[in-house]
């Protein structure tokens, strides 16, 4: 049984959820929704995570992000038994994927290996742009590209010469939150693109990228939703 818990009542939380229990009733899988008011403490969700790692009914553990600002989400994370722990976010788990171990490595990037496995797209000796640098997706996604042979540059915010460091990009992965962030004259024809970026505005998803400019000029491009 996966268990995910809800702190609030986020939409874009509430659609990823959504999304979680269709896949796992799909599968055949149990699901849970453990939902709790954002006037919650820490100590109480940290003792509510504990709760759950201890039952035997559960198998995996999600504690969906965001969390209120009060609350130290690292501290919840550790309270996950590494053993049910699918998101991959507790210090065992990135430390199985940091040394190439078997284990529970983060979800998002995975996926995207899946991804591009599945479409025959050879990793090794490409080089690798990843845009943004967060712990869900940017810093373990670049790791993961690292351990399959890839030259990465990992760019941020503060990245100076964005424009130029994506043009040269084999594959451009974007996980930086910002809509429309990549447009046409940062990448070439050759480009694969995978777009993570999924920002709410107007109840309405966005990526990264100006999809409609590139979709018909870059090598592939994921679409946002429908995509990663």
């Amino acid at each position: 049984m996966l268990a995910v818990v809800l702190v609030g009542e986020n939409p874009a939380s509430l659609v990823y959820i959504r999304m979680k229990e269709k896949r796992a009733r799909e599968v055949g899988m149990g699901f849970g929704l453990y939902r709790f008011p954002v006037t919650i403490s820490q100590v109480e969700l940290e003792e509510e995570v504990k709760r759950l790692s201890r039952d035997e009914r559960i198998h995996g553990i999600i504690v969906q992000a965001p969390l209120p600002s009060y609350i130290d989400r690292y501290a919840v994370t550790e309270c996950i038994d590494s053993a049910k722990d699918v998101d991959g976010f507790t210090r065992t788990q990135i430390g199985n994927m940091f040394l190439g171990h078997d284990g529970l490595w983060s979800c998002t990037p995975k996926g995207i290996m899946t991804l591009l496995r599945h479409y025959d797209i050879e990793v090794a000796g490409k080089n690798v742009v990843v845009v943004g640098r967060s712990n869900i997706v940017g810093k373990p996604m670049a790791l993961m590209l690292i351990n399959a042979g890839a030259t990465v540059t990992s760019c941020n915010s503060s990245t100076k010469n964005l424009s130029e460091k994506a043009r040269n990009a084999d594959i451009l992965i974007v996980a930086a939150g910002s809509p429309g962030l990549i447009t046409r004259d940062m990448v070439t024809e050759d480009t694969i693109v995978i777009d993570v970026g999924n920002t709410f505005e107007g109840g309405v998803a966005h990526g990264d990228t100006d999809f409609e400019s590139l979709k018909d000029y870059v090598k592939a491009i994921t679409p946002t939703p429908g995509g990663v």
